[in-house]
């Protein structure tokens, strides 16, 4: 049976404001907090709010229809300050048991291309926040723009998730097909869910400039080859109502989707559901990938100069905000690590939205004086130490990390082996009870015992004859004491 595996991104830009050299220094407050609240009402209102309440509707209508979602946490924290009502939604979708949250970096940044130790606290962060929002904890990864290669994986797999999605890109895949469960070619524990770029892509990037019915679309589907039986699709919320306005018929189709699905014989799952089968194969991934550009890779954020000097100077302090533990430089590198800021920079053709800069070079100027202020404040911190100083201290307190997470590994080990141990024991305590009715024995031995003194004391009751029989058996018993008489001689 062909599966629709169905998942949405929810992330949002956090703009910064225009920020002076001359700044540097005296203004540690980078965000324009105006756009930032224009901008979440604007999509909550035309796209967050009226696609979750149909999705919500779907979910009551259509028992067997369901869905994914991940979120930011940088997004999070601007949809509980400005627009609640969408997380509101997200809570009771999420009660219908239909629904799936992913868990993805905190800052939906670049971190896992730079800083493993930051990328794991990122990750845990998250996984934190969906397990106290919305009562599970994410046993599926989600990493920002789908960006993935072998190294990642072997890091998600370590944390410990099932599964991760990323892009089924023709310069990975070549004759395969992404509509088979794959596993990480570095870790096999780890299962790779690929998006089917054109299915995906017919909804969140062409369905306004080529219209296609819904019937059509599943028909595409119920058409695959037999065997390839899980259909990716992935995209952005902000698809309905933002990428495509409402008046373009998108939530319609989308509403038809279960009904039509049902009809051709096709279910829905969801990705846990689908990493816990069996994968045909490992696939190679020695170089970054993304669901970014026709190129499927990183070059929209590290493809020129600029990009790569703003995210080497922003990874160079990722240890010492790591260990510093000021809430506001936290919030501060958070908002500073998000993607887009990369991605303003870009000398790609066809990006045509950069926020408030008018070109990639005054989004790169910009960004590098508040980056200059911020890294200030993070060297002051530590009392204007050296370099040197400040890294020995960072390496210290990572090795006496690394040293403490051994010895709970080690714990966790003696732990298992003392169970084993203790299983007999335990079982031995338990093998009396099945053993209750051999008990029963001696009580039907009792009345013989009584049998000899009534033999004895009755005169002649001929009546119980029956317990002659039991009289009978008593000298048998008494035969050591025949052996007593030869000692008295």
């Amino acid at each position: 049976m062909k599966k629709i595996c169905l998942y949405f991104e929810i992330h949002q830009i956090i703009h910064l404001k225009r920020y002076r050299f001359f700044d540097i220094g005296r203004d540690h407050y980078y965000y324009d907090d105006y756009e930032n609240e224009r901008s979440i009402n604007y999509i909550a209102e035309r796209s967050y709010v009226p696609a979750l309440q149909t999705l919500i509707q779907m979910c009551k209508d259509h028992p067997e229809f369901k869905v994914a979602f991940s979120l930011s946490g940088c997004g999070l924290e601007q949809l509980e300050f400005h627009a609640p009502q969408v997380v509101d939604l997200l809570q009771e979708i999420n009660s219908t048991g239909q629904v799936e949250f992913l868990c993805e970096p905190y800052s939906h940044g670049l971190a896992s291309l730079a800083n493993e130790e930051s990328f794991a606290a990122e990750v845990k962060r998250m996984s934190d926040r969906i397990k106290e929002l919305f009562g599970k904890r994410p046993k599926v990864f989600r990493n920002s723009s789908l960006i993935y290669n072998d190294e990642i994986g072997a890091q998600v797999a370590a944390m410990g998730f099932k599964g991760i999605l990323t892009e089924g890109a023709k310069q990975v895949l070549g004759w395969k097909s992404p509509h088979y469960l794959y596993h990480c070619a570095s870790d096999p524990r780890l299962k790779l869910l690929l998006r089917d770029i054109n299915l995906s892509e017919d909804i969140t990037e062409r369905f306004t400039s080529h219209p296609i019915m819904a019937d059509q679309w599943l028909d595409w589907i119920a058409s695959t080859p037999e065997g390839e039986d899980i259909i990716n699709i992935f995209g952005e919320l902000v698809t309905f109502g933002i990428f495509h306005p409402l008046q373009s018929g998108i939530l319609e189709f989308l509403k038809a989707i279960p009904v039509l699905a049902k009809e051709r014989g096709i279910g829905f799952a969801l990705p846990s559901e689908l990493c816990s089968e069996k994968s045909v194969g490992a696939i190679e991934v020695p170089y970054n990938i993304s669901w970014v550009d026709e190129e499927r890779d990183t070059s929209c954020w590290l493809g020129n100069v600029m990009q790569r000097e703003a995210f080497n100077k922003l990874y160079s302090v990722a240890d010492r905000v790591r260990v510093c533990g000021d809430r506001r430089i936290q919030m501060d590198w958070d908002c500073l690590q998000a993607s887009n800021n990369f991605r303003f920079m870009t000398t790609k053709p066809g990006y045509q939205y950069r926020g408030i800069y008018d070109s990639p070079y005054d989004a790169f100027t910009n960004y590098m004086n508040i980056l200059g202020d911020f890294i200030s404040r993070v060297n002051n911190l530590y009392g204007g130490a050296d370099n040197e100083e400040i890294d020995g201290l960072i390496t210290m307190i990572k090795n006496q990390g690394d040293e403490l997470a051994n010895k709970d590994k080690e714990i966790e080990r003696l732990r298992k082996k003392l169970e084993k141990y203790e299983a007999p024991a335990a079982a031995e305590k338990q093998a009396p009870a099945p053993k209750a009715p051999a008990k029963k024995a001696p009580a039907k031995k009792a009345p013989a015992k009584k049998a000899a003194p009534a033999a004895k004391t009755a005169s002649a009751p001929k009546a119980a004859e029956v317990k002659k029989e039991p009289a009978k058996k008593a000298p048998a018993e008494k035969a050591p004491a025949k052996k007593a008489t030869p000692k008295k001689k």
